[in-house]
């Protein structure tokens, strides 16, 4: 693709580091996906249910399988939360602690060594694009939901 949409760089490089986590992951026996619950969890209070979904930009069904597969190696527990009888709070276990600690740190090498090849003006204008796609996207400033409605 001569003219690389910016679409197709996200596309692109989110797919490679989704790949490289993965790898990374698997040789642990794990995913990209329970690093990242392990690392969105609360190690000291836990975390509601209901709250992890969107702080992981997870679909509630991927969610529910990823929390399965945690509970069933050990690294969660779940216990009722006793501010909201219906909710359920998600606890790390010291094996998922630990677990957390080896994410955090390879999520940590990662923006390490990207920080070693690209310089701060660099880094800051990623961010600022970024976080301007993130807000037209949320205020629906790219794509109208009504204007496939014949006037």
């Amino acid at each position: 693709m001569k003219d690389k949409t910016i679409d197709y760089v996200l596309r692109t490089t989110w797919l490679a580091v989704n790949k490289m986590y993965n790898e990374e992951a698997s040789a642990f026996g794990t995913t990209m996906a329970t690093g990242f619950a392990l690392l969105s969890i609360d190690p000291e209070k836990g975390t509601p249910s209901t709250s992890l979904g969107p702080k992981m930009g997870m679909e509630a069904t991927s969610l529910s399988r990823t929390l399965k597969t945690m509970e069933t190696k050990g690294l969660i527990v779940r216990k009722p939360n006793p501010e909201d009888g219906r909710g359920v709070l998600i606890f790390l276990t010291d094996f998922g602690r630990e677990k957390r600690e080896l994410s955090k740190e390879k999520v940590l090498t990662f923006n390490d060594t990207i920080k070693n090849n690209v310089s701060p003006e660099e880094l800051s204008n990623f961010y600022k694009v970024a976080e301007i796609i993130n807000n037209m996207i949320s205020n629906k400033q790219i794509y109208n939901k009504n204007e496939h409605i014949l006037k």
